[in-house]
């Protein structure tokens, strides 16, 4: 699966949940909460199939995190080799993510625009420079966003819109400093995900 750049409230309505996790695409699928095109509000009225149900979950959590298939299918395999209950694992490693990570804490308003922001160099991992999205954060890290970055107006509205917010319970934020610090692994409870992570597991498993 290629990296999608089209509109993201239509590949939204498309799987019928906020891919952004923004209050703006979701006012979109609450006024159509059906697929886009001409035909989307006949579609899905038969019943799916087990394997389209299974497929559907797993384009979904792709498609919310923005990786690809290859990616996608590599960090399910790793999580699938690691003592613990296995889709867990693979939300974890999700999580872990720079890009998710410089989201969570508020430096980005989407996760689309924290890849970007990690891939300009405008995010630091403990001090040094880190343009790799894919960057894996570890407990105890702190995220912090570079001299030039903190002076990008984008960054200066997600931290004042962020001030407002719940942080996620697994981060620590310093909003003022521009840092934050990844304090745990979020507990499945934590991952208010619309995802059934088993259907995945059954998915890779077939």
């Amino acid at each position: 699966m290629g990296r999608f750049r089209g509109s993201i409230t239509k590949l939204s309505r498309r799987e019928g949940i906020n891919l952004a996790e923004t209050e703006k695409v979701q006012k979109y699928l609450d006024k159509r909460p059906y697929a886009p095109g001409q035909h989307g509000q006949r579609r899905g009225r038969g019943r799916p199939s087990d394997y389209s149900v299974r497929l559907r979950e797993k384009q979904k959590l792709a498609r919310l995190y923005g990786i690809g298939e290859k990616q996608f299918r590599n960090l399910f395999e790793e999580a699938a080799n690691v003592p613990g209950v296995t889709g867990t694992v693979f939300l974890q490693l999700l999580e872990r993510r720079l890009d998710n990570v410089v989201f969570r804490m508020g430096f980005a308003s989407t996760r689309r625009q924290a890849r970007q922001f990690v891939g300009h160099g405008h995010i630091l991992v403990n001090g040094k420079k880190v343009d790799i999205a894919s960057y894996r954060v570890k407990i105890g890290d702190e995220i912090s966003v570079s001299d030039l970055g903190r002076k990008i107006g984008f960054i200066q509205e997600n931290m004042e819109a962020q001030k407002r917010r719940r942080v996620s319970p697994w981060v620590e934020l310093d909003a003022e400093n521009f840092k934050g610090t990844f304090s745990r692994l979020p507990a499945r409870e934590d991952l208010a995900l619309p995802i059934n992570e088993n259907f995945i597991i059954e998915y890779y498993s077939r």
